[in-house]
Formats: structure tokens, C-alpha cells, sequence
């Protein structure tokens, strides 16, 4: 065969494999409002980055009806390429090739992937669009999807991992993306379940269809799987860059920095007046937070679930933070225990992959009620104090408000670690408010006075001159400063410019035990 004949031939399989899917698959897609395989990787990537792997290997299977049909690189595409200049490692499901099933084959490709992106360190993005485990292959199937989770559990911590679910993902599947740092959803065309419609119809007798079971909604609002969701797959790439703008290639570096065009020393005189006189009337700590980052630049991670509680990534005079803030709009900013779960997850991320926390408190308690505590609240919110014992990044606190109680102890203060700690002059430290503490208090006096309410009154106002303030807190060294409101972002780049080089030595130990 002469050379210009074996070229032909590394043509034609080329071409075999970029039409692997017929016109007709590629059309359905089209019509569900979904891109193909090779339309995100190429919407994902800096265009002509993308550099394709295993392209010609071909299942082994045998018999069931597919062993005559062996496209080359099978049902998934996998890569890399360059976001924004910097590497990314990318698979993407082909669910115009035997629905995007995972076997063997497809198995071996993503495995290889993710050894390449780990011993690279660089971010692995999985683009989910599949009808599960090949059928055909059986148990290799699934000896396939275990060998993908024990690498997703290797490189956690290590390299950031995002999913991208956007078609169907269910059975077994979805532990992949589950255990990945953040999970996206496309509006309308994805589902994300363990049991479908189906089963759950023959088993417990109840109706559910594919987008309430595992549609983007309810698993971004109830059941907290989903991190972000897009209204298209375009929008979803977008968001995926716009996220890794924010984080390091791994655990090794620090997060990339831009240039800021707002001014470090800021006053912000909008802070003055974000907290109301009344300390039971509600605001929105995304308003504030938005006040105090560079150029008002806030991507909330978690958006519409627990939303008590606002996580998610910003910058402070070029360099990213990782926000955490309790939000007096949703249920007075009390902690519950979907609250307490969304914000573990999010400092222990933040903490491997070396993005400093500012943490803002308005915080009356943990919420109350027999549901939450047979639910677990103890054990829960241990999750969120155990997470902010051991992050070893730089760590700010501002107490804008209400601070009281175990509730404040959790949010990141100085006893558990928090490096600075800032108060404003409308912040109660204290174990209670003090209508509460009075009613305890001074239950007798009150009661035996003759005029009841009007005592109450005055030992309130007491209370709170002697206790609802920052200064007692201050006096001790509790709160390192108590600052104006509109000093806020100025104090912050201050405090983290000198923390820039934090070093903390952790005793030798294989791992803690957190309260899962």
C-alpha cells in the first residue's frame, strides 16, 4: 500500500468518525433543541483548540445486534482544549451513537481522560447525554461505570470537576456527576434520576413525569443535586467558562487574577443604609455583597436552593473569594439544614482548591422546629462548623447584623478559626436577641411589675445597651474592628492582601471524620 493510499485510508476513518451518527440522530437532536456532541466541545473550547483522542477505537461487544455496527470512537467524544488560554480536559456523550451509552469501550476513553487531566492538573469537564449502561455489554457496563467513579473520587480535591448535564442521565450514571464539584442542567431538555417515571409508577403507584422527577427545577430547588441552571446549551458553555474564570487548575495553584478596574479603597456609602433601622425588616445579602466585590460581579453558586444561605464566587481587587452570607430575606437568615449542607460543600471546595472565604453574618439562629430536629439539624449543621474548623485558606468575616447564639459560633468566627474579623456598628453579639434573653432573664420581675410591658420595654432597651452591640465583643478581642459600612470593601482588601501568604501546619492524619 503506498503512503498516499494509507493517507486515503486515515481519511476515510476520520470522516467515519465525525459522521458516526447518522443524519437522522443528528436531526432528532436538532429537533429536542439539543446540540450535538461536537457542537458543545466546540461552543465549550477557544475555537480550533480542541485537540480529539481515541478517535478510531471501536467496541468489542459481541452478538445483541450491535456486534456489525463498530463506529470508530464509539459514543463519546473525549480531549482537550483551551479556555481562555488556559487547558481543559473534555468528554462529551454522543447520543447519536447507540444513545450515548456507556461501555467498555466509551469506559476506557473517559478513564483515560481523567488520568491525563489529573497528572496534567487541569479542570475535566463531562458533558452528560446518555441512555445509561449499554445493555448489550451487561456487567461490563457497569464494571465501567465503577471504574469512572473511583477516578472521580481520586480527583476530587485535586482538579476541579464540572458536569454538565444535558440530556438524560439516570440509573447508576448520575453518581458520576454527584460526586463532581458542580453539576449544571439545561432547562427542558435534561433529567437527572436513580428510578424513572416508570418504575417509580409500577413500584409506588405515583405519576411523575421526567421534568418533575429530574428536570433542572427540581433538583436546583428541592433536592439541592444541581448547582446552576441553563436555558440552553449554549448558555450552559457560556456559564462553565464564565465559572472557570474564577478557579485554579488545581490544588497546587492559586486562582487566576485580573486586573480590577474598581478601586481597591472604595467607600461604598450604599452600605450605610442596606441594613434597616428595625432589626426584625428584612434585606438581600446578595445587594450588599454585590456592593462591596469588584464591579458588583457576584456568580452565586446554589442559587435557588436553601437560599437562606448565599454561596458563590467573586473577586476583591483582582483575586477571587469564595462568599459565604446568611440572607435575612429567606427565612430571617436562620440555618437550616439544607442551608448548613449547601454551605459545607462550598468551604470545603474553596478550602482544597485555595479561594479565601469572606463570610457575612446576619444570623439569628438555627432554625427551629420538630422537623428540623428529627431531621438531623445537629448533625448537619455540624457539617458547616466542621467545614469552617478546617479550612486552612485565608478566612474574613463581616458581622453586619444579627450574630447570636451557636448560629454565630458557626459562621466562621474567631473562636473557630477566622483570621479577621470585622463587626459593623449595627451588630448584636450575643447568645440571643434580646427580647428572648429578657423573657428568660427577668421572667419574675416581670411578672410580679404592674405594669408588665412597660418593664419589659426598659429591660430590653437595657439589655441591648449592655449587650447588642459589637463593643463588648470588640473588648475582648472577639471582633478585631468594628468599621463603618461603607469601609467594608476597603478592610477586606486590606485584610487578605496581608493574608496572601497564610501557612497553617495540620497534625498527620489520613483524614477526619466529618459528620456526614
Amino acid at each position: 500500500m503506498s503512503t498516499e493510499e494509507r493517507i486515503e485510508r486515515l481519511r476515510r476513518l476520520r470522516d467515519e468518525h465525525a459522521n458516526a451518527g447518522s443524519q437522522r440522530a443528528i436531526d432528532k437532536q436538532h429537533e429536542a433543541g439539543k446540540m450535538t456532541a461536537r457542537e458543545r466541545v466546540e461552543a465549550l473550547l477557544d475555537k480550533g483548540s480542541f485537540v480529539e483522542l481515541d478517535m478510531f477505537v471501536r467496541h468489542r461487544a459481541r452478538g445483541f445486534s450491535i456486534e456489525d455496527n463498530r463506529p470508530p470512537g464509539d459514543a463519546v467524544i473525549t480531549g482537550w482544549g483551551t479556555v481562555d488560554g488556559r487547558t481543559v480536559f473534555v468528554f462529551a456523550e454522543d447520543f447519536t451513537v447507540f444513545g450515548g451509552s456507556l461501555g467498555e469501550v466509551v469506559s476506557e476513553k473517559i478513564c483515560k481522560l481523567m488520568d491525563l487531566a489529573m497528572n496534567n492538573g487541569a479542570p475535566l469537564i463531562g458533558l452528560k447525554d446518555s441512555g445509561g449502561a449499554r445493555i448489550q455489554e451487561g456487567v461490563f457496563s457497569l464494571d465501567a461505570y465503577g471504574k469512572i467513579f473511583q477516578r472521580n473520587v481520586t480527583a476530587s480535591g485535586v482538579i476541579p470537576q464540572i458536569s454538565v448535564i444535558m440530556g438524560p442521565c439516570a440509573g447508576g450514571a448520575v453518581y458520576s456527576p454527584a460526586m463532581t464539584d458542580f453539576v449544571y442542567q439545561v432547562e427542558g431538555t435534561s433529567h437527572l434520576f436513580i428510578t424513572g417515571p416508570d418504575v417509580i409508577k409500577a413500584v409506588t403507584g405515583e405519576d411523575v413525569t421526567f421534568d418533575t422527577l429530574g428536570g433542572a427545577q427540581p433538583h436546583s430547588q428541592t433536592s439541592g443535586v444541581t448547582h446552576f441552571v441553563s436555558t440552553d446549551g449554549r448558555q450552559a458553555m457560556e456559564e462553565v467558562r464564565y465559572l472557570l474564570s474564577f478557579l485554579p487548575q488545581n490544588n497546587m495553584e492559586a486562582p487566576p487574577f485580573f486586573t480590577p478596574s474598581d478601586l481597591p479603597d472604595r467607600m461604598e456609602e450604599g452600605l450605610t443604609t442596606v441594613v434597616p433601622d428595625s432589626p426584625n425588616q428584612p434585606y438581600d445579602m446578595v445587594d450588599l455583597v454585590e456592593m462591596v466585590v469588584d464591579d458588583g460581579e457576584f456568580y452565586e453558586v446554589h442559587q435557588h436552593f436553601a437560599r437562606n444561605l448565599i454561596v458563590g464566587f467573586a473577586r476583591l481587587d483582582g483575586y477571587t473569594v469564595g462568599i459565604v452570607g446568611n440572607n435575612p430575606s429567606v427565612l430571617a437568615g436562620t440555618l437550616d439544614i439544607d442551608a448548613a449542607v449547601k454551605g459545607a460543600r462550598f468551604v470545603r471546595f474553596c478550602d482544597a482548591f485555595n479561594i479565601p472565604l469572606v463570610t457575612f453574618v446576619d444570623v439569628p439562629g438555627f432554625l427551629p422546629g420538630v422537623d428540623q430536629e428529627h431531621g438531623g439539624i445537629i448533625r448537619h449543621g455540624a457539617k458547616l462548623l466542621y467545614a469552617f474548623c478546617e479550612a486552612t485558606v485565608p478566612r474574613v468575616t463581616v458581622i453586619t447584623r444579627k450574630a447570636y447564639g451557636g448560629a454565630y459560633v458557626v459562621m466562621n468566627s474567631r473562636s473557630v478559626g477566622a483570621d479577621i474579623a470585622f463587626a459593623w456598628p449595627t451588630a448584636e453579639i450575643a447568645v440571643m436577641g434580646a427580647q428572648g434573653a429578657v423573657n428568660i432573664i427577668h421572667r419574675r420581675e416581670i411578672s410580679e411589675a404592674s405594669d408588665q410591658e412597660a418593664r419589659r420595654a426598659e429591660l430590653i432597651r437595657e439589655y441591648e445597651e449592655a449587650f447588642s452591640n459589637p463593643y463588648v465583643a470588640a473588648e475582648r478581642g472577639l471582633i478585631d474592628e468594628v468599621i463603618e459600612p461603607r469601609e467594608t470593601r476597603h478592610r477586606l482588601v486590606q485584610a487578605l492582601e496581608m493574608l496572601r501568604n497564610k501557612r497553617v501546619s495540620q497534625p498527620p492524619k489520613k483524614h477526619g471524620n466529618i459528620p456526614l
